[in-house]
């Protein structure tokens, strides 16, 4: 099969080191790559949003599946595009369109999904300029610290926690006055979750689904998990604190609620599920929902994958998940990162390396 990956990660990067072992792929393209896939694949220099470029592409190279792995061509619809394409009426997609890619794109229609659903989250509210005033009034229900969060992308800055009143409500007023642009047209208010944080990945097919384990990331620049948040400085799965009591209840409570409630409202998911989660008292509350695997986390996760990852990816297009195992390693991986000085002020390179037993 040859196979086409969009994105430049380290996420990519351990996507493409394990589907390079496939004995099915045949030719494995990444657009952009990284200096990483271009050990393992043959790297693409096409921008992951020129959709027209990347459909030519796929069209001279017989491209058979297309494997997205960043959030902001999903949410900006590359699964509908080319599904409008007569040219692509048999290509595999893994990633969904973008009516499902708004769990991610949309926070206040997360929000709304979890609340239809019966998924537990934490109490909210959207609110805009017209409701400003009834913002205002819950920020003041709540105990610190506030948690104000974007509706829109924002590139991974649109989430703000906040520890005084005031700097709340200063903060409310420059999000919906154009602070992240339009993805601050509207502003979720959140309580402030009291637990630990960490990620739970699943596959799904739109009908079924498979659990693709834990990972935490660790966001401080600094030794010691001191110092600014980033993107993420490293990632370790499993997680320790989340027992198989916990994912017995993230499966009941989150995972089969979510993909049983993406079919009821005709959304035709298919591709990864990343639940952000916090543990509080052995609960799972939602924080988010991301349409995509996470990274640093896939660097941890995809590493304990003991199945080939071709045939799972097949088999999520194509709506025959029941039919295939997903089995991974129970031992630990670990992922650090080498970063330039200056991070996260700077506009500095990240690279992102890979580290785990065999």
């Amino acid at each position: 099969m040859r196979v086409l990956l969009v994105g430049g990660g380290g996420r990519e990067h351990a996507l493409a080191w394990k589907l390079s072992r496939s004995e099915r792929l045949t030719k494995l393209y990444v657009a952009p790559g990284n200096a990483g896939t271009r050990a393992v694949a043959e790297n693409v220099a096409i921008n992951p949003m020129d959709f027209e470029a990347l459909a030519d592409f796929v069209a001279s190279r017989r491209v058979e599946m297309l494997v997205v792995g960043p959030e902001e061509p999903l949410v900006r619809g590359i699964r509908d595009f080319f599904e409008a394409d007569g040219r692509f009426g048999s290509l595999l997609i893994v990633g969904p369109g973008s009516a499902g890619a708004r769990l991610e794109g949309s926070k206040d229609f997360a929000k709304g999904f979890m609340a239809r659903h019966g998924i537990p989250t934490a109490a909210h509210l959207t609110v805009t300029r017209e409701n400003e005033e009834e913002g205002l009034a819950f920020l003041q229900s709540l105990r610190p610290p506030y948690v104000l969060k974007a509706d829109g992308l924002a590139a991974g800055k649109g989430v703000l926690i906040v520890n005084d009143l005031e700097e709340a409500r200063r903060e409310l007023g420059e999000m919906l006055r154009g602070k992240f642009g339009d993805a601050g047209e509207r502003v979720v208010l959140e309580e402030f979750a009291r637990g630990i944080e960490l990620s739970v990945f699943a596959l799904t097919d739109g009908r079924s689904y498979k659990m693709l384990g834990s990972a935490k990331d660790y966001k401080r620049v600094g030794d010691g998990d001191t110092g600014p948040n980033t993107g993420g400085m490293g990632a370790v799965s499993p997680v320790p604190f989340a027992d198989e009591a916990f994912e017995r209840l993230v499966e009941e409570r989150v995972v089969r609620p979510t993909v049983e409630g993406l079919r009821a409202e005709g959304i035709d998911y298919r591709g990864f599920l990343f639940f952000g989660l916090m543990n509080v008292d052995g609960e799972p509350l939602v924080i988010e929902y991301n349409a995509r695997l996470g990274d640093p986390e896939t660097e941890v996760v995809i590493p304990r994958l003991r199945v080939d990852l071709l045939p799972l990816l097949e088999a999520m297009a194509t709506g025959r998940l029941r039919e295939v195992e997903c089995r991974l390693d129970a031992r630990f991986r670990v992922a650090v990162a080498m970063v330039g000085g200056g991070i996260p002020a700077a506009a500095v390179a990240v690279w992102k390396y890979r580290v785990w037993r065999r």
